[in-house]
């Protein structure tokens, strides 16, 4: 029977709940468990697909095309398990489950209410799909304390009842903050944090401590007595220099030997970190570094691009060298300021995107990387955008543009109206905004003798996809009469998927988004290369 483990957090949102339990899973593969992780979002949209990313961050893609929390990256990154759509949910997908099967009349004219039948379903996800996994590692999003998190938390309660207390185990992440002004951490919100869970009738297990300072023995002892927990079980989390020191960090703070012992389980196998210590001392200790410029509207916010981020680190873990990330806010950029702006870059990337605004800026970044051999890299939007440079300044088509900002253009990039998956046609809308994409693992044909074939070493690929706007193929023969080459379609050549430039150093755009599938231990190859070609750049300036 699997054992499941509730994350929880207090205090303050954006603690590192998601790096905790990918932590946490980590330590527990190493120690030859099988893992699963799972999220549990409280806000009422179906998924983050509609949301704006400075609201909440990326929307990460799995496999099967669920749009999640940025957090399922985390938790792929750190595991290497791919996610899937029962991996994430959200209060708006349980609502509107329970509102259709209403509808039907399936609840036989109840009362249909928050107890039961919003919990029983949050319970049903959280068991579903469970196979052959030791450990489920459930994250519960939002704080302790707010009003959209109570079902949740009511939820893992009742769980834990039924599954009884020895299959169960609560952890709750707090902030201890440091106050500078009387050289002091406090325990008194950790307190307070825990406080309000066991009115709602959870005692945490294990408490971890996030931290700027080491906690002394005496506020650690102070934490266990007003908590309720083992001294033993009172873990500290300090702030570290990369993400990936995070499981060494928990290792060295025995996280999961206090689990195991927790649920009476002697594991003689010791977790082998030296993969996890070569790549925090390759991430930290790399001598060579290259600046890259991440040129997008969403720049403001970190976690926007966050697997974007993650994936050229990974890109520079291959090439054993530091990648230096320059954001770009595209609505600065003009043909006359772009030298000042990428003075000193050695590879330029346009990421994935939606709407009109900071479009023209991504186009003339794009125009002046083609026109000074700098290595360019288009992703989803960014390869869109590329088409539309291309278009005016190589075909001269002058008012070459998308149809996704409106009509009066000619429309070298359009609205997908239907596309085929597998022997299924699936249809996409501009109305109706959320989840009508084309989402998910897609197949790929690679033209011989590609720069795309050297890099993959493949004839097939299968990558990620999250747009609804593809590259007009009524215009290939005149590209690649031009140079522009599209180096692989769809396996029934009616979609473009990649496209390159030949006689430039590294020019390429794709329709799909290899940063989600790029690893610490299996960096994507499309970004070991760009990265290398950034090197070799940087190498003739």
């Amino acid at each position: 029977m699997a054992r499941y483990i509730f994350v929880t957090g207090g205090v303050v949102s954006s603690l590192g709940k998601g790096l905790t339990s990918a932590s946490l899973a980590s330590l527990l593969q190493l120690r030859g468990y099988k893992v699963r992780i799972r999220k549990l979002d409280p806000y009422l949209n179906v998924d983050p697909g509609t949301m704006n990313p400075f609201q909440h961050g990326e929307v990460f893609v799995t496999d099967d095309g669920a749009e999640t929390d940025l957090d399922i990256g985390h938790y792929e990154r750190f595991t290497g398990i791919s996610a899937t759509k029962s991996d994430n949910i959200t209060t708006g997908a349980i609502y509107s489950d329970i509102i259709k099967k209403e509808r039907k009349g399936d609840y036989l004219g109840g009362t249909v209410q928050v107890v039961p039948h919003v919990t029983d379903r949050i319970k049903k996800f959280i068991s579903g799909n469970v196979k052959n996994e030791d450990f489920i590692i459930c994250e519960i999003g939002g704080t302790v304390g707010d009003i959209e998190s109570l079902p949740f938390l009511e939820a893992i309660r009742q769980f834990s009842n039924d599954v009884s207390r020895k299959n169960s185990l609560f952890v709750h992440l707090t902030l201890v903050p440091y106050l500078k002004a009387s050289g002091e951490l406090k325990t008194k919100p950790t307190q307070h944090s825990v406080k309000e869970l066991r009115s709602l009738g959870i005692q945490p297990d294990i408490i971890i401590c996030r931290t700027e300072k080491n906690i002394p023995k005496e506020e650690r002892k102070k934490i266990s007595l007003f908590c309720n927990v083992d001294y033993k079980n009172v873990i500290e989390t300090i702030d570290v220099k990369t993400i990936y020191e995070a499981p060494i960090s928990f290792y060295k703070e025995k996280l999961d030997e206090r689990v195991l012992s927790y649920f009476n389980i002697k594991n003689r196998q010791s977790p082998n970190l030296t993969q996890w210590k070569n790549i925090a001392s390759n991430v930290l200790g790399s001598k060579k570094s290259v600046n890259i410029a991440i040129i997008g509207k969403y720049v403001n916010l970190k976690d926007a691009y966050k697997s974007l981020d993650e994936a050229l680190v990974h890109g520079g873990i291959s090439n054993n060298l530091k990648v230096n990330l320059t954001r770009i806010d595209s609505e600065n950029l003009k043909i006359k300021n772009m030298k000042s702006y990428l003075n000193g870059i050695s590879g330029v990337l346009i990421p994935g995107g939606f709407g009109k605004r900071g479009s023209e800026g991504k186009i003339a970044a794009i125009k002046y990387a083609r026109l000074n051999n700098i290595p360019f890299f288009g992703i989803c939007f960014g390869m869109q955008m590329a088409i539309i440079e291309a278009a005016r300044n190589l075909l001269n088509i002058s008012n070459a543009s998308t149809s996704e900002f409106g009509n009066n253009c000619t429309p070298v990039v359009g609205l997908l109206e239907e596309w085929q998956k597998g022997k299924k046609i699936l249809k996409g809308s501009d109305k109706n905004l959320g989840g009508t994409m084309r989402l998910g693992l897609y197949e790929a044909v690679i033209k011989k003798n590609s720069l795309i074939s050297k890099i993959y070493l493949s004839n097939k690929i299968k990558e990620r996809h999250r747009h609804r706007y593809e590259v007009n193929l009524k215009y290939k023969d005149k590209f690649e009469k031009k140079g522009l080459i599209f180096s692989a379609l769809s396996p029934d050549g009616a979609l473009p998927e990649i496209i390159e430039l030949k006689d430039h150093p590294w020019f390429v755009g794709v329709q799909f988004h290899p940063e989600f599938k790029s690893r610490p231990f299996t960096p994507h190859p499309l970004f070991s290369s760009f990265v290398k070609a950034a090197e070799n750049h940087k190498g003739k300036n």
